[in-house]
């Protein structure tokens, strides 16, 4: 462990102010190095109260792989990055490494974000969530479209309990807030040849926590926004990642988890009118329900339709 995170972790046990002797006695080091510290800490963000009697840390909104290994009760390999091209290609990569999941990594800027279809979003950074996190597939769970309608669940439940929101799910994977997208959920299944069977699963998602709505570019002001696009963070990310994946984990543990009821309640899309193209043809009806496996079930009228997510993605909604 290095000075700065000997000195960190010494400021976050303690609740009071502690001053730089005091420290440089308990972790036996001098003064000079104390004050370093300090700076280097301050230097990456984290917020440090200075007073006549010492130092003392306030709520720093700094991703931290230790604080978040704390506080996930799960097991989990992380890794935080500064930067990543794509965190779901990281969590690939840690298959061909033969890194055993699951394995977390958390980005604080993503340059090259993509969504489903191969899509761009918006990043910006210091100012968002960008994580995928590699799993095997859970013996209760055996197709892929599971992981994405458990993990849109974990999400929004989580945003709404540390936030005081109310969030709604668009189907298949995105999270929307007074109308607009603030989160957008990406799984993909890498498959056994021999077996055709589902060997590791891996979930990305890009979280718009603290964008200013100014931000964003101006074809997105009015279909994106961020959970604190307007005021000062009630919370720190470390908090919201550190809840996703508690209420995600804990999900995924339980048998008779009731999580598709919860997607059903927070439907976005149910009881509206829906236009999205198959076949390159393009058709308009009423999204009527969500199936077993999370399709989604369109009336056209004249027939009924279930929609994978894997094939279609909704153009519209009224």
């Amino acid at each position: 462990m290095s000075t700065k995170e000997k000195v960190l972790q010494k400021l976050k046990t303690t609740t009071g102010y502690v001053s730089g002797e005091q420290l440089a006695q308990e972790l036996s080091l001098s003064r000079t190095s104390i004050w370093k510290a300090i700076k280097e800490l301050e230097k990456a963000g984290y917020q440090i109260e200075h007073h006549s009697t010492g130092y003392r840390y306030q709520p720093s909104d700094v991703l931290d792989a230790v604080e978040l290994a704390e506080g996930i009760q799960q097991p989990v390999a992380i890794r935080v990055l500064d930067s990543s091209v794509s965190t779901m290609k990281d969590a690939q990569l840690a298959v061909l490494n033969g890194e055993e999941p699951p394995v977390l990594v958390v980005a604080d800027m993503q340059e090259a974000p993509r969504g489903r279809f191969n899509r761009p979003f918006f990043a910006l950074e210091k100012s968002g969530i960008y994580m995928s996190i590699l799993l095997k597939p859970d013996t209760q769970l055996h197709e892929l479209p599971q992981y994405t309608v458990l993990m849109a669940v974990a999400v929004a439940e989580a945003i709404d309990a540390l936030v005081g929101v109310d969030t709604q799910i668009k189907w298949v994977n995105d999270i929307y807030l007074n109308g607009k997208k603030i989160v957008g959920i990406l799984s993909e299944a890498m498959m056994d040849v021999e077996s055709n069977s589902l060997k590791h699963v891996i979930i990305g998602m890009g979280i718009n926590f603290s964008v200013p709505q100014e931000k964003f570019p101006a074809e997105l002001q009015e279909k994106a926004t961020s959970l604190f696009a307007d005021r000062t963070p009630t919370i720190t990310r470390n908090q919201l990642i550190i809840e996703i994946w508690n209420r995600f984990f804990d999900l995924l543990e339980q048998e008779d988890a009731d999580y598709l009821t919860v997607y059903r309640e927070k439907s976005f899309v149910l009881g509206k009118q829906v236009t999205f193209q198959r076949q390159n043809q393009q058709y308009t009806g009423k999204a009527v329900a969500i199936s077993e496996t999370g399709e989604l079930i369109v009336d056209l009228g004249s027939e009924t339709l279930a929609l994978s997510s894997g094939e279609i993605s909704l153009s519209a909604i009224q």
